[in-house]
C-alpha cells in the first residue's frame, strides 16, 4: 500500500442525525480513505443517504465530527466542501438533457472554478480555459465518452449517462467522490465495466465511499465495507467478512438468529 493509499479523506466521528424525535443515524464512525473504495451499504431505511447528506453538508450532524483531509468541515456548506475536493453524484441523476455530453461535464469544473462567486461562470482566463479542457478531456476519456462527447445526453443509455455522471464529478478535481447508487439501471455487464471505471479511479489515488443495492459490484469492487440498518453501524469488513456475516444476513433477510453473538463491530486491523 502506497502513502498515497493511507490519506484518510474523509472521517465521520460519532455521528447522529434526528429529525425530531427520530434518529436517523445514531453515533456512526468511519473512515474513507484515498486509494480506495469504501462500501456503505444497509436495507432501505437504514440511513445511508442521510449519511451522504451529512458529508456533502446538505445536513448538519445532530452530535458529531464530519473530517475532510483532516479539517473539521462539519459547519461548513456544499459548495465549500466542494472546493476542498469532495465530489457527489446522486440517486436520481441530475443531468443537463439538451446540452452534448462535453457541455455537461464542463458544467462540473466550471462550478469547481467558481467557487463561492458565481460571476466567474460569465469569463475566465486562458489558462482557466486551458485547465477545463484538460480536465474535461481526461475525465471522457477515463469514462470511456469520447466517442459520444458530441451528443446530446438525451440520447444516451441510460449506463451512458450514469458514466457522464461521473465524468463531471470528476472533472471537479474531487479526491474523495460520493457515489449514491451509481449502478441503478444498468444491466450486468455495464456494471462489471462501471466497476473497472471506478477501480481505474481510485488506483489513480483518489477514494470513494460507495451506496450500492447491487452486491455483486459492492463485493467487486469495495476493499472495506460498512453496513448500516435503522441508523446504527451493526458490522464492518472485508467483503469476504461481510458476506460471511450473520448479523449482515439478518439485516437484510430478518432472520433474528442471525444476531446472537456478533455485537461487536469489528475494526479493519493496521
Amino acid at each position: 500500500m502506497t502513502a498515497t493509499e493511507t490519506i484518510v479523506g474523509l472521517s465521520l466521528v460519532d455521528v447522529t442525525v434526528r429529525f425530531g424525535g427520530h434518529t436517523a443515524v445514531n453515533g456512526l464512525t468511519l473512515d474513507a480513505p484515498c486509494g480506495v473504495i469504501t462500501g456503505l451499504i444497509g436495507p432501505n431505511g437504514a440511513g445511508k443517504t442521510t449519511t451522504f447528506n451529512v458529508c456533502s453538508g446538505l445536513l448538519r450532524p445532530s452530535a458529531g465530527r464530519v473530517r475532510l483531509f483532516g479539517e473539521d468541515v462539519s459547519r461548513l456548506g456544499p459548495a465549500a466542501r466542494a472546493r476542498r475536493g469532495l465530489g457527489r453524484t446522486f440517486q436520481r441523476m441530475e443531468l443537463y438533457d439538451s446540452m452534448t455530453v462535453t457541455e455537461n461535464v464542463i458544467t462540473g469544473r466550471e462550478a469547481a472554478l467558481a467557487g463561492a462567486n458565481p460571476l466567474r461562470h460569465l469569463w475566465g482566463s486562458q489558462r482557466e480555459r486551458t485547465d477545463t479542457e484538460r480536465c474535461v478531456g481526461e475525465a471522457l476519456a477515463r469514462c470511456g465518452l469520447v466517442d459520444v462527447a458530441d451528443e446530446p445526453v438525451a440520447m444516451l443509455s441510460t449506463g451512458q449517462r450514469r458514466l457522464v455522471e461521473l465524468a463531471r464529478a470528476l472533472a471537479t478535481g474531487a479526491r474523495l467522490l460520493l457515489l449514491d447508487e451509481p449502478s441503478s439501471g444498468l444491466d450486468p455487464s455495464e456494471s462489471a465495466g462501471f466497476g473497472q471505471i471506478l477501480r481505474d479511479v481510485v488506483a489513480a489515488g483518489s477514494g470513494i465511499l460507495l451506496i450500492e443495492h447491487d452486491m455483486s459490484l459492492v463485493m467487486g469492487v469495495c476493499d472495506y465495507i460498512h453496513v448500516l440498518d435503522f441508523g446504527l453501524a451493526i458490522f464492518e469488513g472485508t467483503p469476504a467478512e461481510v458476506h460471511d456475516s450473520a448479523t449482515v444476513r439478518a439485516a437484510y433477510l430478518g432472520d433474528a438468529s442471525g444476531l446472537a453473538g456478533e455485537r461487536a463491530v469489528p475494526r479493519k486491523a493496521g
